[in-house]
């Protein structure tokens, strides 16, 4: 076993104990390594940042805060609404309710910040129809997560090109294409952007200011708009 594997294996191997301790020599037992060598191995764990903790006495040892330390499967923001955006996707197959229960217990092992990082970013995303599966660029997507306004140029149905800055609000999907929907300085008011449509996109250094995002202002006539969530 490599160092880096030996890490990630201490650290579930007083997971899975917690609160309860391995002592060093059980460790070096258990990975057939020297004490030593533990000892130096949750030293550069908690330089880490890891929590993990030595208790003195007779039978003390290391032990790991599981309250403050994250499952293995613990969700970023970006995930746990991808996560959202692909089970919706399974309505009306008999997956459906399985998966949305999967992705609630997923949610429930994340931090509480984290969590109501995605459930306002989930707010934000709202699928068309049954569920859309086009792509966003990437710096679309970071965008939208650290709020910064885009220089883009994008082109109209007839290919001609405008440039314009936009303070990225949401977006809206189908199994066809993505919009990106932000407030366009150039027309001063809500606009839908289709992201294949984007010609060049680039993201500025200035913070897009908070708006609100109303579903009024993203009604597509004779089509059904409904909001993402996590719930």
């Amino acid at each position: 076993m490599n160092r880096t594997d030996r890490l990630y294996a201490l650290v579930e191997e007083l997971r899975a104990v917690a609160p309860r301790t391995r002592s060093a020599r059980w460790l070096a037992q258990r990975f057939e390594v020297s004490a030593r060598t533990v000892e130096r191995d949750i030293g550069a764990l908690q330089q880490a940042g890891v929590p993990i903790y030595a208790a003195p006495g007779r039978t003390g040892g290391y032990t790991l805060d599981k309250a403050t330390t994250l499952p293995p499967v613990n969700l970023s923001a970006g995930e746990a609404v991808a996560m959202a955006v692909g089970l919706h996707g399974l309505a009306g197959t008999p997956f459906h309710a399985a998966a949305r229960s999967a992705l609630r217990k997923l949610v429930a092992v994340m931090p509480e910040p984290a969590a109501a990082v995605a459930r306002e970013l989930a707010g934000r995303v709202h699928l068309v129809g049954e569920g859309p599966v086009a792509p966003v660029p990437a710096v679309v997507a970071d965008a939208l997560l650290v709020r910064r306004v885009l220089l883009i140029e994008y082109a109209d149905r007839a290919g001609a090109l405008t440039v314009r800055r936009i303070e990225p609000l949401g977006y809206v999907g189908n199994r066809d294409h993505w919009y990106l929907i932000g407030w366009c300085r150039l027309r001063r008011a809500v606009r839908a952007f289709r992201t294949d449509r984007i010609a060049s996109v680039y993201t500025t250094e200035e913070s897009a200011p908070a708006r609100p995002l109303h579903a009024a202002e993203i009604a597509i006539p004779h089509r059904r708009v409904s909001q993402l969530t996590l719930d």
